[in-house]
Formats: C-alpha cells, sequence, structure tokens
C-alpha cells in the first residue's frame, strides 16, 4: 500500500496539516503559526480516535521532527544566502560549487528527516488507523478531482471575451 501518495493530495484536511511538516518543501512555507504538534495531533486523533500512548508518541516525534526540519531549513537558508552573495565580478567557483554541495546535503537530510517522520507516524498507527487514513485520502482525492473536473466544465461553457 502506499500511503505517500495519497497524502499528498488531501489539501487542507487535518490529515495533511500533521504530514505537511514532515515535507521540507511545504514546511519550508509554513508560516510562524502553524499549528503545533498539539495541534496536529488533535486533529488526527479526530479521525482515527488515537489512544493516550499513540497520542504522546505521535507528539515527540512531531515535536523533534520539527525542530530538527527547522535547524536544516535554517542552514539550508544561509548557504543559498551565502551563494547569492558570491555571484558578481570577481566570483569563487570553488566557492560556490562547495557551497551549493553543502546545500544538496542539507537537502538530502531534510528529505530524508521527513520520510523518517512519516515512517515513525505511520509505525505508530494501528493498521486499521492507517486504513481510515487511506480512506480518508482516496476520498479527499475523489473530492478534488469531481472539483477540477467542474471547474474544467465551468471554463470551457464560460463565454469567450
Amino acid at each position: 500500500m502506499t500511503f505517500a501518495k495519497p497524502l499528498a493530495v488531501i489539501g487542507s484536511s487535518a490529515l495533511a496539516l500533521t504530514f505537511a511538516l514532515a515535507a521540507p518543501a511545504i514546511a519550508q512555507q509554513m508560516p510562524q503559526g502553524a499549528p503545533s504538534a498539539e495541534q496536529q495531533v488533535a486533529q488526527l486523533d479526530q479521525l482515527v480516535d488515537l489512544d493516550a500512548g499513540q497520542e504522546q508518541e505521535l507528539i515527540a516525534l512531531l515535536t523533534d521532527g520539527q525542530e530538527r526540519l527547522q535547524s536544516l531549513q535554517a542552514e539550508a537558508q544561509a548557504v543559498q544566502m551565502q551563494i547569492h552573495e558570491q555571484i558578481g565580478p570577481g566570483y569563487d567557483e570553488s566557492a560556490i560549487r562547495r557551497d551549493a554541495e553543502r546545500l544538496g546535503q542539507l537537502t538530502g537530510d531534510m528529505t530524508a528527516e521527513s520520510a523518517l517522520m512519516q515512517a515513525r507516524i505511520q509505525d505508530t498507527l494501528s493498521q486499521e488507523q492507517r486504513d481510515e487514513l487511506e480512506r480518508l485520502a482516496q476520498e479527499q482525492e475523489q473530492q478534488m478531482r469531481q472539483m477540477q473536473e467542474q471547474m474544467q466544465q465551468q471554463q470551457q461553457q464560460a463565454p469567450a471575451q
């Protein structure tokens, strides 16, 4: 069963909020007011009825993973700034390449951290809970497809101006 693909299309549901911070590209765009680990776990609890032990474990996983991702993101942003500052006359190719290599390493580390956090979250859930999330993801994907189809139909029916 592939779990990650349906999660990518869920949109703004509580499930997406739970897993969004695990994805580096999305996590970089999250505002400072993003939901806390506790809020995300509470939303997930509403979907799949977590027990107290699962809630505690998920809060710890999310908090720890988010802290590691934020640290990696901060370093990646600093390296991006270094690269940007080196652009211009008299550039140092070896410094640019060294910083670009470091940025690639940081991006890989963020991807690994994201995947590991998602795997740990899945490991915390029972098979029934994972099945329910899968069902909800498929339902949400179907709703999104229907909305896209409706929008396309409306655009095709709209008179050209």
